[in-house]
């Protein structure tokens, strides 16, 4: 061992690599109150903690995108049923996915319980 600082290789590919280890690290920043406030929203309509915060922040991605408000957001996603909700975070997720792994959900279609015949006399 040595106190001597660390020496660096340098080749050829030192520039290619570090374009690279820096290419898909985007930094993004939000408030503390917004994140507070969607991950507030999502565990109070009985989402886990990690599955509120990973919903929160994809939902702040984009309203980032779109220029919407977060707390317009909000409001709009406040007056939907529990599986109204889920359905628009299964379709915000499976946008910002990959399109090889894509989230589902089951619509089960409505039942005419009626015989619908015509019965000749």
């Amino acid at each position: 061992m040595s106190n001597l600082p660390k020496q660096t290789d340098t080749d050829s590919s030192d520039k290619v690599k570090r374009f690279f280890d820096r290419y898909f690290v985007e930094e993004i920043s939000f408030a503390a109150n917004d994140v507070d406030s969607v991950v507030g929203f999502f565990e109070k309509r009985g989402f886990d903690n990690t599955s509120a915060t990973s919903t929160a922040v994809i939902l702040l991605q984009q309203a980032k995108l779109d220029n919407v408000k977060i707390y317009k957001l909000l409001d709009t996603l406040r007056g939907l049923t529990d599986v109204q909700l889920s359905a628009i975070v299964a379709e915000v997720l499976n946008y910002n996915r990959d399109k090889t792994s894509t989230l589902g959900y089951r619509v089960t279609p409505e039942r005419n319980t009626t015989e619908a015949r015509n019965i000749v006399v």
